[in-house]
């Protein structure tokens, strides 16, 4: 970036060389060099005091055991004060990664984090994500992600919800969104590239092999043996190539918990089975497994404050403890893995 240019400049020269990228990228091509210096990890004064802290794989961060997932009420329509409410209140307990996504409330969740970043955002390591598999759509997305996040670079930015075998092939194809990931990260426009996946490790596991990605965001909860089970080879796997590793679903968005009225705004659908675990269980038994990090969304301040209060009380299940857990859950395994694949 040439002198006196602003960081709102770097978006739109990025999308205007994204067309000349081809799969030369894949292949260790080098670009241009951006003289955009990359700004330093974030730091939230508050996360030592409030909560104890994992490496996030070998980016060289530290990141608290609680982070805030960016769906819940932070995605809903017409609720920006609540949402950023419960942003601001996160950062204030110590809360240092935020994870959002494009499609989250069609930018909605984006656009109330902003509200938040446009002051404070060397608070907090910043995740994003891109359900487009193209590079080009994929770098619009990107664009629109920094505009509504009022910030001129992501920490993280991942492949969303990869599904089946062809999302992987359509990313990793010529003109696919790895080459997006890649060209943003010399830009300096993303520090860190990820992967994101529910539905079957194999997948995530096909896209590893691919890619050395930074980290990875998985679906993972005390049902998780019962079926397809991410933790019993994908993790392993993330673990043994040193990733960050950020665990979601932990209450299975309240299809998992027996808690008091209020605590989860899910209504259990005819057929299922009211969920066998409290908060303290479900959130204890996903820190017990060698992950970074666990984002959960949350629908009020309260709900946020609790969570955070848990994650500062942790202390590791014994296997025995996690197995019983994992029994308590085999009857509701349907509903508490509703993302995974059953057909």
């Amino acid at each position: 970036m040439g002198k006196g240019k602003k960081p709102g400049l770097d978006r739109r020269d990025f999308l205007k060389i994204g067309g000349s990228v081809t799969a030369g990228v894949l292949a260790g091509a080098a670009l241009p060099a951006s003289s955009l210096a990359a700004p330093p990890l974030p730091s939230n004064p508050a996360t030592p005091a409030a909560m104890p802290t994992r490496n996030l794989g070998k980016t060289g961060y530290r990141v608290g055991l609680f982070s805030l997932g960016g769906q819940a009420a932070i995605e809903e329509p017409n609720n920006e004060a609540a949402a950023v409410a419960i942003v601001e209140r996160a950062l204030d307990l110590g809360v240092n990664y935020i994870d959002t996504a494009a499609m989250y409330g069609r930018g909605l969740s984006q656009r109330y984090i902003g509200q938040v970043m446009k002051r404070r955002r060397r608070e907090t390591f910043l995740a994003t994500k891109t359900h487009d598999r193209s590079r080009d759509g994929s770098l619009r997305l990107l664009d629109e992600s920094l505009k509504l996040l009022q910030t001129g670079h992501v920490d993280l930015w991942q492949l969303h919800h990869l599904t089946t075998m062809n999302d992987v092939e359509q990313c990793f194809a010529k003109g696919g969104a790895i080459e997006a990931l890649q060209q943003a990260r010399e830009q300096k426009l993303v520090r860190f590239l990820g992967i994101t996946g529910h539905t079957d490790p194999e997948v995530l596991m096909e896209a590893i092999r691919r890619f050395p990605f930074d980290n990875i965001l998985m679906a993972v909860n005390a049902a998780d043996r019962h079926h397809l089970s991410f933790a019993e080879k994908l993790l392993p796997m993330a673990v043994e190539r040193e990733m960050g590793i950020v665990g979601m679903k932990i209450p299975a968005r309240g299809r998992l918990l027996a808690a008091p009225a209020g605590t989860s705004r899910y209504k259990f659908r005819e057929g299922e089975k009211p969920g066998a675990l409290v908060m303290r269980d479900a959130l204890y038994y996903v820190l017990s497994l060698p992950v970074s990090t666990v984002i959960i969304g949350c629908d009020t301040v309260p709900q946020l404050e609790e969570n955070v209060r848990l994650a500062r009380e942790f202390t590791p299940l014994s296997q025995t403890q996690m197995t019983a857990l994992a029994e308590k859950t085999q009857p509701l395994a349907r509903q508490a893995l509703f993302f995974r694949r059953w057909a």
